[in-house]
């Protein structure tokens, strides 16, 4: 039955086992040298904690680098369009371009026309959103963990 055919094949394994002792003791080793070596690593490499770095005024904002820079986003929900009209004018003088796609393709698109100066924000909802660059996602996070 089936307890004579897994005894059978236990006691074939035990015996290629005992037959192949370097193979054998290879699997054990390999692992454990591995697992020896992270372990080497994590404590070359320790986990960083900062301190917390006090409020200060960091002075105006040089705005000669955002010169033709345009901000696209989508969704154009009534929300966003007050959030970027905030962001383009309430904090720059000269007010920066932006402008609204219908999805997320359009303005994929539209950042591949203008890869250096364009920036996508894609709003998930009212509290979340996406950074959108030519080569990145950045996502919108309070709470970021250690790499």
């Amino acid at each position: 039955g089936v307890w004579r055919q897994t005894r059978a094949l236990l006691f074939k394994n035990c015996l290629i086992k005992c037959r192949t002792k370097k193979s054998s003791v290879q699997e054990v080793l390999f692992p454990l040298f591995f697992l020896f070596w992270l372990i080497l690593m994590s404590m070359m490499h320790p986990h960083r904690k900062y301190d917390e770095v006090a409020n200060t005024d960091l002075g105006p904002l040089d705005t000669s680098v955002l010169v033709n820079f345009v901000i696209g986003y989508t969704p154009p929900t009534p929300l966003a369009r007050e959030i970027m009209k905030k962001v383009a004018f309430d904090n720059f003088e000269d007010g920066l371009i932006t402008e609204e796609y219908l999805s997320e393709e359009e303005l994929e698109e539209a950042s591949l026309l203008k890869p250096s100066s364009f920036v996508g924000v894609v709003f998930k909802d009212s509290t979340s959103y996406q950074l959108r660059f030519h080569d990145s996602i950045a996502m919108s996070s309070i709470y970021m963990e250690s790499r």
